[in-house]
C-alpha cells in the first residue's frame, strides 16, 4: 500500500465518522479525539503485517491499540471499508470475524465465538449493520445487510437481510419493513430482569390484598 492509497483510506474513514456523527466538527478533531478512527486505523496496519505473515508483529501492534483505545480487534480479522466504531470502549472483534461495509458499532460490543475450536469462529456481518451498545454476536454465522441489533442484544443464531433485532437471547421483529413484534431502536428494548421483577411485585400485591382480606374476615368472626 503506498502513500497515496493510506491517504485516501484515512479520508474514506473520516468521512465515515463525519457522515454518522453530528458531533464531529472537523476533520482535525477527529483524527485527534476519536479513539474508535484510532483503533481502526491501527487494525488496517496490523492486518496487512498478518496477511503477509508477521503474526507476532501484527499482535504487538492490535494489543497496542487495545491499551490506548480500549478497543480489540483481531489483525486476523477483516474489516470492510466505513466502519465507525462510536465511543467504542469494550469492543471486542475476535480472529475470524467479517465485517461489511459502512457498518456500526457501539461501545461494549462483542464480535466472538462460543467455543475454543479452530475454523470459523467469530461472526460475519453484512454491509451497513449497527450493533448497539453491549450487544453480543457470538457463533460463527451470518448477520445480514441492514441490520440493526438492539444494545444489550445476545445473538446466537442467523439474522436475515433488512430486520431489527432485540432481547437476550435476541428475536427478530422487524423484517423487510413489517413489524413481527413490537420494535424498537438500540435503547428502548425489553428488560427480561426488570419485567420479572415486575411480575413478582404484582404478585406480592395480590397475596398481601388476599391476606388482608382474610384478617379482616378472621376480625369479624
Amino acid at each position: 500500500m503506498n502513500l497515496y492509497d493510506i491517504k485516501k483510506r484515512i479520508e474514506e474513514e473520516v468521512a465515515s465518522v463525519k457522515e454518522r456523527d453530528p458531533a464531529a466538527r472537523s476533520t482535525f478533531e477527529i483524527l485527534l479525539t476519536y479513539s474508535g478512527l484510532h483503533a481502526v486505523l491501527m487494525y488496517r496496519v496490523a492486518h496487512n503485517l498478518h496477511k503477509n505473515k508477521y503474526y507476532t508483529c501484527a499482535r504487538v501492534l492490535s494489543q497496542l491499540a487495545k491499551f490506548l483505545t480500549g478497543i480489540e480487534i483481531h489483525p486476523g480479522a477483516k474489516i470492510g471499508k466505513g466502519l465507525f466504531i462510536d465511543h467504542g470502549t469494550g469492543v471486542v472483534i475476535g480472529e475470524t470475524a467479517e465485517i461489511g461495509d459502512n457498518c456500526i458499532l457501539y461501545q461494549g460490543v462483542t464480535l466472538g465465538g462460543t467455543g475454543k475450536g479452530k475454523g470459523k469462529r467469530h461472526p460475519t456481518l453484512g454491509n451497513n449493520v449497527m450493533v448497539g451498545c453491549g450487544a453480543k454476536v457470538l457463533g460463527p454465522f451470518k448477520i445480514g445487510d441492514n441490520v440493526k441489533i438492539a444494545a444489550n442484544a445476545v445473538v446466537l443464531e442467523a439474522i436475515p437481510d433488512n430486520s431489527t433485532a432485540v432481547g437476550a437471547p435476541a428475536r427478530v421483529v422487524r423484517r423487510n419493513g413489517v413489524k413481527v413484534a413490537q420494535d424498537l431502536d438500540q435503547v428502548h428494548i425489553p428488560d427480561p430482569v426488570s419485567q420479572e421483577l415486575c411480575k413478582q411485585l404484582m404478585r406480592i400485591e395480590e397475596l398481601e390484598k388476599e391476606v388482608k382480606e382474610l384478617k379482616i374476615k378472621n376480625e369479624e368472626k
